[in-house]
């Protein structure tokens, strides 16, 4: 199952001082931002979990009576609220704050397009990143997945329906990218909430999915595809992706956001067994976050590698091109990659049965 952050971290990281020209003096500008960059992070993920957007939801108010509406303290309210004002996620006019166009979107619970979810999965993972240096040292995660992937069934729900409302805007980008016209079998390996199952049958007609997934999420996949009217073309099948039977037939295999929680010999076994399973001139796809050759570039990505790293006992990121020489050792042709459009991170590997 697929985990990251939101969209404007990717934005964030790539938002960095430039290396001092030739011959210039060095420019400590960067560091200092570098250094202090989790207080922007903090401000956003607590206006969030105390739900100061939706208390601005209706209107601009000031710190008192927003502090009084949330039961806050009303000089630290006032800090804060000016805090996000100054990061761009608040107006403020005459002692007043409102939502911009951009928090009423995505941060009002109300909104179609709310985001607070994804945001409050990142916001869980904040003490993790704190052990960072423990992780580098012992090269174990600091939050082990069993934790968000099923043993916690708080958590886990947690987890899946942050992933549906971030899979949600990568979803219809991957749905734009792909043409599955005529194909009628799609196997989902490690298909979470569902989601693109649940888009790509709604776009395809005569397409049907079934996603593969551990029982602790598919139970909360279940709850969310059924939500969506769509429970009579995507089915969701209890297992573990590395030993679940892929079944047979099948005319495409989407694997997404699962390569960042695998080593190079598990994501070759997946894509062999992809293989296995499709029938001639059938479509393997491959989506998640890739880095350029090399693994430093997209900022985001290698980033990403470590959150990663942090979250999963094989966690880390590849190379799209790594990806790509291996579907192709595996018998695949018409190999292509193919960027989802800004702002989302997200790369997709295509290659065709031959």
């Amino acid at each position: 199952m697929s985990e990251h952050t939101g969209d404007d971290t990717g934005d964030r990281m790539n938002d960095r001082t430039p290396p001092a020209a030739a011959g210039a003096a060095p420019d400590p500008s960067s560091i200092m931002r570098l250094s202090t960059a989790y207080w922007d992070s903090q401000a956003l993920l607590t206006a969030n979990r105390l739900r100061i957007f939706d208390a601005l939801a209706d209107g601009a108010r000031s710190a008192d009576e927003v502090a009084a509406a949330l039961a806050l303290d009303p000089r630290a309210t006032a800090l804060l609220l000016r805090a996000c004002a100054g990061l761009g996620l608040l107006s403020a006019a005459e002692g007043r704050f409102a939502n911009t166009p951009t928090a009423a979107t995505f941060l009002v619970s109300r909104s179609p397009a709310y985001m607070g979810n994804v945001i409050r999965y990142s916001d869980q993972l904040y003490a993790t990143w704190g052990a960072l240096e423990q992780a580098v040292r012992s090269g174990q995660p600091a939050l082990p997945a069993a934790s968000y992937l099923g043993d916690d069934p708080a958590r886990t729900r947690a987890f899946v329906v942050a992933m549906h409302e971030r899979a949600l805007g990568i979803a219809r980008a991957l749905v734009a990218v792909l043409d599955l016209s005529g194909r009628r079998a799609l196997l989902d390996v490690g298909g979470g909430p569902g989601t693109y199952s649940v888009l790509l049958t709604e776009r395809f007609p005569g397409l049907r999915a079934e996603v593969i997934e551990l029982p602790g999420v598919a139970a909360v996949a279940r709850e969310l595809v059924a939500a969506a009217g769509a429970a009579d073309r995507v089915t969701l099948r209890d297992g573990d992706y590395h030993q679940a039977d892929f079944g047979h037939a099948k005319d495409v295999v989407l694997m997404s956001g699962m390569f960042h929680r695998e080593t190079e010999a598990a994501c070759r076994a997946l894509i062999a067994r992809a293989a296995a399973c499709l029938e001639p001139g059938g479509l393997l796809v491959v989506s998640d976050v890739f880095t350029d050759p090399g693994g430093a570039t997209p900022p985001f990505a290698a980033m990403f590698g470590l959150n990663m790293m942090l979250t999963a006992a094989d966690g880390g990121v590849h190379a799209d091109a790594d990806v790509a020489r291996w579907m192709g050792e595996a018998g695949f042709s018409g190999l292509r990659t193919q960027p989802l459009p800004p702002p989302m991170p997200h790369r997709v590997v295509m290659g065709v049965k031959a």
